[in-house]
């Protein structure tokens, strides 16, 4: 081995792996055997960032869990959330969830009153959708409908005419609140009475019901008034004979006064099939 200045130089050394080989006339080789470690199975350890980046489910949880003395805190938070949860659209996407064969079934089903099938057909998935839209067709087409019959009328007998902004306000107040308020008001009788049912079933059986009134609000525009009290009458009994007889099965364990709750469920239907028609299908034309 040679030395000069800050520099080591190596003579004559052979060097196998890593280690210099001994000086010397029959130098030591050193051989490197294959190497034994024990070989660990892939750590179950949790916390570790995996290819999917998952949080750690070790992670420490101080702030989320609650403590000791919050029981009762937890407990009200988890019932305000779930009274809550009603003002929420997830809340009440399971009822629009529903196909077009499904709606034009339960509407060709209200057409035929007779049938005490419908609540039958809707216990196990009711929808508002097809309520939804039928009432707002009903609003919408009786409005229009009053409009062009009150048009024709003073144009025939020439006078003027003023276009009515109310009509559709009323409408909008009569059939929303009509579709809502009755089968809340249904709803409540049965629980007192012992006979509850389902508040969204209610719904969507008063929602159909309303169709029938769609086509009669088309037929009257025909400007002869016996034939619209006709319409009128015959749709209000069609939407009061399907509510009161796929109601009337469960209604009847309510007791003895079924019979009652059956005939007010009847007779409220008529009466708005005769409120449809004087306000609006009822022409008074002004001698002005």
């Amino acid at each position: 081995m040679m030395s000069g200045g800050g520099y080591t130089s190596i003579d004559n050394q052979k060097v196998s792996g890593s280690v210099p080989a001994a000086t010397g006339s029959d130098p030591a080789s050193v051989r490197f055997t294959d190497s034994n470690l024990q070989t660990f199975p892939p750590s179950e350890t949790q916390g570790k960032i995996s290819a999917v980046f998952l949080p750690p489910q070790d992670a420490d949880d101080t702030f989320s869990r609650p403590g000791k003395g919050a029981k009762g805190s937890s407990d009200e938070s988890g019932q305000a959330t779930g009274w809550f949860s009603m003002f929420s659209v997830a809340a009440y996407k399971p009822y629009f969830d529903v196909d077009t064969s499904d709606v034009v079934e339960r509407i060709r089903d209200s057409l035929f009153p007779f049938r005490d099938s419908f609540n039958e057909k809707t216990t196990d998935k009711p929808d508002l959708y097809g309520p939804f839209w039928i009432c707002t067709t009903l609003i919408f087409v009786a409005a229009a409908i009053g409009t062009f019959v009150t048009y024709l009328a003073h144009k025939w007998h020439k006078k003027d005419w003023n276009y009515d902004i109310n009509l559709i306000t009323w409408s909008a107040g009569l059939f929303y609140g009509y579709v809502t308020v009755v089968p809340l008001g249904l709803y409540l009788i049965l629980k007192y009475f012992s006979a509850p049912s389902g508040l969204v079933q209610l719904f969507c059986l008063y929602g159909y019901s309303l169709f029938v009134f769609i086509p009669a609000s088309c037929l009257s525009i025909v400007p002869i008034e016996i034939f619209r009290w006709v319409i009128a009458g015959v749709a209000g009994f069609m939407s009061a004979t399907f509510v009161a007889v796929n109601l009337r099965a469960h209604i009847v364990s309510s007791g003895e006064r079924w019979f009652l709750i059956v005939a007010g469920i009847f007779l409220l239907q008529l009466a708005l099939a005769v409120v449809l028609k004087l306000y609006f299908f009822t022409i008074t034309v002004s001698s002005h």
